[in-house]
């Protein structure tokens, strides 16, 4: 909320319009961004993508292991079929 106070100015004997602004103590405006349930609720959705999020990478990186795993078995069996040819 701003209010416009009419002050005179200590310096000069002009009377000038000096803005100044009152900030309400009430949590009746905006009380739900400050409420401590709601900054609670907030933090339990972050907590909760982020499991989540972590949860979809490990399954990802464990699928990249598996692949990385059967490519290195058949890299082996190449290995030992052209040491046994030998």
């Amino acid at each position: 909320m701003i209010t416009a106070i009419a002050r005179r100015a200590p310096a000069a004997s002009l009377t000038r319009l000096v803005f100044s602004r009152g900030y309400t103590s009430s949590l009746k405006e905006g009380s739900v961004a400050q409420s401590q349930g709601f900054s609670k609720k907030e933090k339990a959705h972050e907590d909760e993508y982020a499991r989540r999020h972590e949860a979809d990478l490990l399954r990802k990186l464990k699928a990249e292991i598996e692949a990385k795993k059967d490519e290195l078995a058949k890299l082996q069996e190449k290995h030992d079929e052209v040491n046994s040819k030998q």
